[in-house]
């Protein structure tokens, strides 16, 4: 009887140890799962969302601006040395037609320089993928001219081409440029293989394989060059102001620092980081319409082109 038992366990796989049939361990179950998630404590819980990512910066700043305020209200320095935020800010809204007035020529080179730098970059970078010999004769002439001071050029844009826009389009697209070309090649180098070995060995020409699998797998590099280049463009375009313009808040810096108005010095520069930053999320805000999912395309490697 007792050996009817042990066949019946052996078959049905219950008994204990090796004579148990050897039966898997069962798999923890999903609510206990979610149950010690919900256990989590609150604040990591927080940590990990995205509220996060809008309170954080905004506890630092107001961290910061608390003991600027403190600083100044202290007497500690001189209010022509470094004033107040509060007037900082008062001074932003309170001239608020001039800031405004002198922002528009410098958008108008930022926007241009940077559209001129992207649709310059671009095709570069694909024939650099195409093309060995592109990419030996074009990358170290990329080099040199990231190396060289943006600076050191602007004078002889402004000998060359005179005060106005042009100058200032050019210096923003000299510094927008290589960003954007580097991180694009990165991204078209960096598409899978197999893949691109599956649609051409479908019957798929050399552009519609770019088109269907480089294009697509690059863009989060792309965007990546494009937003450390659009930040760099406020550069551009201030630094070119800075050398020789009429016109610009580059041009109201200068003025407020020859008269020593730090209090306009502060306004402009804040004016400068609005800016900056605003297009900086208009550029996310694209990212993630174009790759709702943010394909990791710069964490693989790609050997040779198809």
């Amino acid at each position: 009887m007792s050996g009817t038992v042990r066949s019946k366990h052996a078959r049905k796989g219950t008994g204990p140890g090796p004579a148990g049939g050897g039966a898997k361990p069962s798999a923890p179950e999903r609510p206990a799962a979610r149950g010690r998630a919900a256990r989590r404590p609150a604040g990591k819980r927080f940590l990990e969302s995205r509220v996060a990512d809008w309170v954080l910066p905004l506890v630092l700043v107001a961290i910061i601006v608390a003991v600027w305020q403190a600083v100044c209200s202290s007497g500690a320095v001189e209010e022509y040395v470094l004033p107040a935020p509060g007037d900082v800010v008062r001074k932003m809204f309170g001239d608020f037609g001039t800031f405004a007035d002198q922002s528009v020529p410098t958008i108008v080179a930022i926007f241009a320089g940077f559209a001129l730098a992207v649709v310059v970059a671009l095709p570069i970078a694909v024939a650099m993928v195409y093309s060995g010999v592109a990419r030996r004769a074009i990358y170290p002439l990329l080099i040199i001219a990231q190396v060289v001071p943006k600076v050191a050029i602007a004078p002889l844009f402004i000998i060359w081409f005179g005060f106005g826009q042009l100058p200032k389009v050019l210096m923003v697209a000299l510094i927008c440029f290589f960003p954007v070309v580097i991180d694009s090649l990165v991204g078209f180098r960096a598409a899978r293989p197999e893949s691109l070995m599956l649609v051409r060995s479908m019957g798929a020409s050399r552009w519609q394989a770019f088109w269907k699998i480089r294009w697509p797998w690059a863009l989060p590099s792309i965007f990546a060059g494009v937003k450390v280049g659009i930040t760099l463009a406020v550069v551009g375009a201030v630094v070119a102001e800075f050398v020789g313009a009429d016109k610009g808040l580059g041009v109201l810096l200068m003025t407020a620092r020859g008269d020593m108005d730090s209090l306009t010095v502060f306004a402009s520069i804040a004016w400068l980081t609005v800016i900056g930053f605003v297009l900086f999320v208009l550029v996310e805000v694209l990212e993630r319409v174009l790759v709702p999912g943010k394909r990791g395309g710069r964490s693989h490697e790609a050997s040779g082109s198809l």
